[in-house]
């Protein structure tokens, strides 16, 4: 028995303002950040590792968020959490009084993600297990016991995802087969798109990740639309348009519904596969309406990063408002949840392509996307990957030949190394250096 005797929460900050890494038009310079969470066991070698990921101010609120939710489990033996980790899950975003201030939203469930992310962490790594095999191994009644279907069972009940998942099981041996040769989960990068970047940065990093043997791209708009003509004519010079290499657009929320159906139509002649975030995450209507108009420019709508529990997904599915899903490991809550969202996908026929644009998050969702592809759709889509801050993880993903390398050691991937302690907020290493000066002001509470 191992019994989780404390825990630790670190404001981790990296200043990636600095060289505007993550920039884009709603983000201007943003740190890239994680309020990090370790549970301690009585084991001597055992801990569970979670982050959540924000982009600096009001990393605090997160991390404070989180030692709410830490004490709960404090005491409980890891046993117990997942002999019905789906009850856990439950007990967890159960608390009324903390659920007040964030019923399955906002800072808390952001906060609720990283805890229970945690303990998948813990568990994958006692049985010795990738989260992702972790999963694979379930039988399909495991898999939908970790599930809280309250809120869903208008769009998707228990006994569909059963038969879902029983039939999913048709060419799974082929499926991990694919998963152990690391061609499970294709890559795309948004490496090259920051809209801080300049002209020859951008065309350079374009060259570098097709060198690398990268078929699709992503490229920030929404600053100004003569602006962003320019940059994707370039980015279209260096990629061409005839011979198989993809191009994504993101705005960030940036627009209302009139102004992204506006914009992206003159955007059209770029021939963008999908057009990321063109208005509120939380607009299905809106998503649906711009999802119609561009329907006949063969421009694809996809959300998801912001999106915050799997009441909004229902939603999202369940209309049609959206071609692209893009879960995020940590907004929505752990594990469990994007489990839920898997499955509604697959009702839908929409693929998942996570959101990764962030520290720690190609490390967690490259578990998700093999999941999805192993169990519950069968069909690989496709993975961001940002090469930033890799270097601070023990197990950072790795993406070799356009594929994500499948994950094989034991956990969740997101524990760190030592040198991320240098980034803690405000008393580490960096952020006492003559570094900081510049930037500690924009991030001070």
């Amino acid at each position: 028995m191992v019994t989780i005797t404390d825990y630790t929460v670190k404001d981790i900050r990296f200043p990636t303002s600095l060289d505007k890494t993550g920039s884009d038009a709603m983000n201007d310079a943003g740190d890239y950040s994680a309020a990090y969470v370790i549970l301690h066991t009585d084991h001597p070698k055992l801990e569970g590792h979670g982050m959540t990921f924000t982009i600096g101010r009001g990393n605090d609120v997160v991390a404070h968020a989180i030692k709410h939710l830490a004490i709960k489990i404090k005491g409980k033996t890891l046993e117990e959490l997942t002999a019905d980790i789906g009850q856990t899950w439950r007990m967890l975003v159960g608390d009324s009084q903390l659920r007040w201030i964030g019923p399955e939203k906002g800072a808390i469930h952001l906060a609720l993600g990283a805890t229970v992310n945690a303990i998948w962490d813990m568990w994958a790594k006692q049985v010795g297990k990738p989260v992702w095999q972790l999963v694979a191994d379930f039988t399909p009644e495991e898999f939908v016991n970790a599930i809280d279907f309250r809120y869903i069972t208008d769009a998707i009940t228990k006994d569909e995802a059963l038969e879902m998942l029983r039939e999913a099981r048709k060419g799974r041996d082929e499926r991990l087969a694919d998963a152990k040769r690391n061609k499970a989960v294709p890559a795309y990068t948004t490496s090259a798109g920051w809209l801080g970047y300049d002209d020859e940065k951008m065309k350079k990093l374009l060259r570098e990740t097709l060198a690398e043997g990268y078929k699709h791209f992503k490229l920030k708009v929404g600053g100004d639309v003569a602006e962003d003509r320019r940059r994707l004519g370039l980015a279209r010079e260096v990629l061409g348009y005839d011979n198989g290499y993809v191009l994504m657009v993101d705005a960030n929320q940036v627009w209302s519904v009139p102004d992204a159906i506006e914009y992206m139509e003159q955007l059209a002649e770029f021939q963008p596969y999908f057009i990321e975030e063109p208005t509120s995450p939380d607009d299905i209507m809106g998503h649906l309406a711009v999802k119609n108009a561009l329907k006949k420019h063969n421009i694809k709508v996809a959300t998801g990063e912001m999106c915050q529990n799997r009441i909004i997904f229902k939603q999202l599915l369940a209309t049609g408002a959206i071609d692209v899903a893009q879960v995020d490991a940590c907004r929505l809550g752990g594990v469990n949840e994007v489990l839920a969202v898997l499955l509604m996908a697959k009702k839908f026929n929409v693929p998942v392509v996570p959101h990764s644009g962030g520290v720690g998050l190609p490390e967690y969702t490259q578990h998700l996307s093999t999941i999805d592809y192993v169990c519950v759709s069968g069909k690989k889509s496709l993975l961001e990957y940002v090469d930033h801050l890799h270097e601070h993880f023990l197990h950072p993903s790795v993406v070799k030949d356009g594929h994500f390398v499948t994950p094989t050691a034991p956990g969740y991937s997101v524990e760190v190394k030592p040198s991320a302690w240098d980034y803690e907020y405000p008393n580490g290493a960096w952020w006492k250096s003559p570094e900081a000066d510049g930037i500690a002001n924009k991030v001070i509470v």
